[in-house]
């Protein structure tokens, strides 16, 4: 499993991407322009809280910002019902969004899940590395050949 280094790495910001995009897509051509910048802004806010979540600085913060994203991904679903019921959306559109809405708040769970139980604590936390940190590490691993070169095999 590859480390996360960005925000942009994580698979339920790049599906909260997707969705905003195909909502954009979507309502391109709706003239009810109060609903369609309120859903506009609910899937632009899954993927917006996710960032904002991922360089907080803290594991708490982050947490608290993807159960914010998964609450925009339910106010996207319930717009999509609301769409659809008015007209705005055909069943086959419909289905599409509210797969993509769904797997948002899906994907955002489990992260929410394996992040409780992970040994991060946040960005905040995360130890710089300097030169003399990277010297350190080079150098203590030449110590098992410096023992052998000095000592032999003898223990």
């Amino acid at each position: 499993m590859a480390t996360i280094q960005t925000f942009e790495d994580i698979i339920a910001w790049q599906k909260a991407r997707e969705l905003t995009r195909e909502v954009y897509t979507a309502l391109r051509g709706c003239k009810d322009y109060g609903f369609k910048d309120q859903i506009q802004r609910a899937s632009v806010s899954v993927m917006s809280n996710i960032a904002e979540g991922f360089e907080s600085g803290t594991k708490q913060e982050f947490l608290n910002y993807l159960y914010i994203a998964k609450g925009s991904a339910g106010e996207v679903r319930a717009q999509l019902y609301a769409a659809l019921d008015i007209g705005y959306l055909n069943p086959e559109t419909f289905t599409l969004l509210n797969t993509l809405a769904l797997s948002c708040s899906r994907l955002i769970a489990n992260f929410i899940k394996g992040l409780k139980v992970s040994e991060f604590k946040g960005l905040q936390y995360k130890k710089e590395r300097n030169k003399a940190d990277v010297w350190l590490e080079e150098e203590t691993k030449k110590i098992p050949e410096l023992y052998k070169r000095f000592y032999g095999d003898k223990k």
